[in-house]
């Protein structure tokens, strides 16, 4: 059974995080809390497993907005609930549209800080899903060969057989048996699954570049 979500909260108020590591405690949340968003740089393993990060606006020596800027650059991409007691428009504009999933005006309600994390944990889940299928999808489009690329890539952009054929100077009879292969590794039920994992791939930076070798 996998553990229970971890939520992280970066507070410089204790009273704040007591009340809020007790609040989610109680409905079965891992909570770690800290008070300033240097001593969460320095535990790197509980923001690569944390599922939310409930985040002040205003702390000591970093901003809650400027740390958000910082985890984005390091590929970070833990669901942030900012809570403020001097929150503004202008300000939850801007963590919104940095992928904010919620902010909250201090002083919050105890089921709106619960719908907030909910709502963040499931977003993680989900990007973590998403994650997974991307490396499965990635480990059989590198289980092709080149040629087989080649004819995935033909197929799935509209080429017929004898197009595909004239293209790569080889016979329809072995374009079709690359594309049964293709269909067998890349585990596609129909052709229409097939065009839609090679658009997932085409989406993909690291898995394109793989299609040009």
């Amino acid at each position: 059974m996998p553990p229970n979500p971890l939520v992280l909260v970066v507070d410089d108020e204790p009273l704040v995080r007591t009340s809020v590591d007790s609040l989610l405690r109680s409905v079965g949340y891992r909570v770690k809390s800290f008070g300033a968003t240097r001593e969460l740089c320095d535990d790197k393993a509980s923001l690569q497993e944390a599922d939310c990060l409930i985040l002040d606006v205003r702390l000591p020596f970093t901003s809650g907005l400027d740390f958000q800027q910082k985890l984005t650059e390091m590929g970070c991409e833990i669901p942030v609930v900012f809570v403020t007691g001097h929150g503004d428009i202008p300000m939850s504009v801007r963590a919104m549209k940095a992928g904010a999933a919620d902010f909250l005006p201090k002083p919050f309600r105890d089921q709106d800080m619960l719908d907030a994390v909910a709502a963040a944990c499931e977003r993680r889940t989900a990007a973590r899903g998403e994650d997974k299928l991307d490396g499965e999808l990635r480990e059989r489009f590198l289980s092709l060969s080149a040629r087989e690329r080649q004819v995935m890539e033909m197929a799935t952009s509209g080429l017929m057989n004898k197009q595909i054929a004239g293209q790569l100077a080889l016979s329809e009879i072995t374009v079709k048996i690359h594309r049964g292969k293709i269909m067998r590794k890349m585990k596609a039920k129909t052709f229409a699954d097939l065009v839609k994992m090679a658009d997932a791939i085409a989406r993909s930076n690291g898995i394109s570049d793989s299609r040009q070798t």
